[in-house]
Parts: structure tokens; sequence; C-alpha cells
């Protein structure tokens, strides 16, 4: 019955008059607006202030964007608490931090292989800061640029370390955020927005971070919790992890991590839902999907939501 009916709509060879008059008239101009408002609405401009006095966590701050952010922060007078796996790096990051103008800086070493540390860690830095504005999601597990090999054990650790310990963080932060109308900033990856070959383990935790951390967004925007979500989309920058992992493999230009890191920072003061970060100006420009935010926008309407707050 469908079928015929859309025939009927589409004409043989196109858009029927009825359907064409009625996207005329009406999707078009909401398109347009949709459109116009998604690229062109004003945002606030980033101030390095914004920051000062900030309480802020980091991970994975111990090399690469995350140790960038950290002298980024700390350069603009915010309080600092990172960790990592590495103690004697974490020592001199916090040292440098001291050096840069950080308000404070502590570190606290260990995996987030393991819940419990990543949740103890978050009650430890809250009391050494005390309090938290913004939590910065930014670790991931060693990550190998191969072919998927059957291997379920990368899979697994990929999506615990990616993804599950992000989520037992951000739970153990959301009572302090909540208090400070404070931003969760998520560091995700281009390989969560699109297919690549060679890190299906790793793209796969990716992908699992858009999807849950934007449905929470959206539980947070209709249940009134003031606690933005940033994610923050990379493609490749010149970490020295990265550019040894893709080594031979992949020709590209790498997009610079100070750079980098200073966006991520931007994107979460600025209270940005997503952030894209790459080299080509045509991936920043092709992953922000309008056409994604206008069916989220349209869901959403078609849901009881009250019925569920009330409950």
């Amino acid at each position: 019955m469908i079928l015929p009916l859309l025939s009927v709509a589409m004409g043989l060879h196109g858009p029927g008059p009825c359907l064409m008059a009625f996207m005329k008239k009406y999707l078009l101009p909401i398109w347009g607006l949709f459109l116009a408002y998604y690229f062109y609405s004003a945002n606030e401009e980033f101030r390095p202030e914004m920051l000062q006095g900030k309480k802020v966590i980091v991970t994975g701050a111990s090399k690469g964007i995350g140790e960038e952010m950290a002298y980024q922060l700390a350069k603009m007078g915010a309080h600092l608490v990172v960790t990592a796996r590495s103690k004697e790096t974490l020592q001199k990051v916090v040292s440098h931090c001291l050096e840069l103008g950080a308000a404070s800086a502590h570190y606290i070493a260990g995996t987030m292989e393991d819940m419990t540390f990543a949740e103890q860690f978050v009650v430890k830095a809250g009391k050494l800061m005390g309090g938290l504005d913004m939590l910065i999601l930014n670790h991931i597990t060693n990550t190998s640029v191969n072919l998927f090999n059957n291997n379920i054990h990368d899979v697994r650790r990929s999506m615990e370390v990616n993804f599950l310990s992000y989520v037992v963080l951000s739970v153990a932060a959301l009572p302090m955020l909540k208090q400070s109308n404070g931003s969760i900033v998520v560091v995700s990856s281009i390989a969560g927005k699109i297919a690549n070959p060679l890190v299906a383990p790793y793209s796969a935790s990716k992908f699992a971070l858009d999807g849950f951390f934007s449905s929470i967004r959206a539980e947070y925007s209709v249940t009134k919790v003031n606690v933005s979500i940033t994610l923050c989309v990379l493609g490749l920058i010149n970490t020295e992890t990265a550019m040894k992992a893709i080594s031979g493999i992949i020709d590209r230009e790498p997009a610079p991590k100070d750079e980098c890191a200073l966006e991520i920072i931007k994107g979460g003061a600025l209270r940005q839902e997503e952030v894209y970060y790459d080299n080509s100006l045509w991936n920043v420009l092709l992953l922000g999907n309008p056409g994604r935010k206008l069916l989220e926008f349209l869901y959403l309407r078609s849901y009881n939501m009250d019925k569920l707050i009330n409950n």
C-alpha cells in the first residue's frame, strides 16, 4: 500500500505537483531557517578568563592532547586535577602546570581499566579542588592500526576504557557538576562519526560515546539539568602516539595538537554541543550534519517526556 502511494506522490519521473508544492511552501523554508540557525547562530566569544579559578579534571593528561590541555588550562589560571597511568610523567605535568600559572594542580595516577578507580578518582579530585566545574574525558587504551583479527579481547578493552569508563566518570561527577552548572567534555574522533578501516574496536567505542552522550544531552535538556555536554570530533592530530601508529599506513597531514587542545577547551567553555577539529576544512564542513540535528529535534517532539519525568 505504501509503495503505490509513494508512486502517485512522486510521479513516474520525480515528485508530483502536490508534493512539490508542499515542500516549497513548508519544508524548504523550515529547512533553510534550520540551516541558517545551525551554521550562523552567534556564539559567545571565548575569553581565557572564563577558565580562571575553574575546577577542571583532565584524563589522559600525561601526553598528547591531554597534556596540552592541562598546560592551556594552567595558563588560564584554572585549578587542575590530572590523571593517567604514569605517576612519574604526571608529576612533571603538574610541576609544569604550576610554573605556567595554574591556581592549583594535583595528579592521581591509575588505570581506567579499573572502574572502581575511575569512580573513586572523581571523588578524590572533587575533594582536592572543593568541587568541579568541568570534566574533560580524553583517555584511551592503546590502539593498533590494523585489520580486525577477530580478537574479542581488543573490542572489550576498547569499549571498557574508551567508553564505559567515560560513563562511570560522568556519573560520579554529575552531583558536583549540577551544583556548579558545569560541563562534560568528551573527546571523540572522526572514526566515531564515519566508518574507518583498520580501527574497528576503537571506532566502535567512539560511536558509542556519540550515541550515549548525545542521548544524555537530550535528557538533560528536557529535564532541565544545567550541565552541558560537548562532543569533540577530532581528525588526525600530530601527537607522538598517533604519528607512530599511522606511520607508513596513512598518508595525511595532521593538525597541531596545541591548537586542537585549545579548540576543545573553547568548546567546553562555550557549552557547544559539538566541536569539529581537523586539518581538512571539507571534513569539518561535511561532518557537521544539520539533517541529523533536525531529525533529533523532530523525534524528541514525539516523546511524552512529562510522563517519564513525573514518574
